[in-house]
């Protein structure tokens, strides 16, 4: 199968409820690679990179986390990263 980055801005309760470290727990137990941060403006960001099936099985995880509360998220698909080979909490 193929890999695909994608770019997300998550909007919603995803500060101080562990979001990134979550994020990079299921990320790197399926090996996708990427980051995610916070933003200024209480939104976070994270690129990601894998097969599609599995970037998808994150997503889900993200959103039946009992503390994490995503109302929305902005996505949109991006070039590969061929240098990347680890997933990061920036």
């Amino acid at each position: 199968m193929s890999e695909i980055r994608k770019h997300f801005v998550f909007h919603g309760k995803v500060q101080g409820v562990g979001f990134r470290y979550t994020a990079k727990y299921l990320a790197l137990s399926m090996d996708l690679t990427g980051w995610v941060r916070n933003e200024w403006d209480g939104t976070v960001t994270m690129e990601v990179q894998g097969r599609e099936t599995l970037i998808n099985k994150l997503l889900v995880g993200l959103n039946n986390d009992r503390f994490i509360s995503i109302d929305w998220i902005d996505s949109e698909e991006i070039p590969l990263r061929q240098d990347e080979k680890k997933f990061s909490v920036k």
